[in-house]
């Protein structure tokens, strides 16, 4: 969670801070292509493939790291 948190704060540029709860759209303000950069570093961190089709129902940090978790455990 705390890799999560740290490259999200590097992404959004802001003076939000950053918890579980903290909404990845409208808080951070990160638009559709640093999504993308950050699923694909995830991907690449956690050697793991995520479906873009799972990303609609990701809204906050949690969602995020629990959908990377549940990729992980199914592999």
């Amino acid at each position: 969670m705390q890799l999560l948190c740290n490259r999200l704060n590097s992404l959004a540029n802001s003076e939000v801070t950053i918890t579980s709860e903290t909404n990845i759209i409208s808080e951070l303000s990160i638009d559709s292509i640093k999504l993308l950069n950050l699923i694909m570093e995830i991907e690449d961190t956690f050697d793991i493939s995520i479906p873009i089709n799972a990303l609609a129902d990701v809204q906050t940090v949690h969602d995020l790291a629990s959908l990377i978790s549940r990729i992980k455990s199914n592999q």
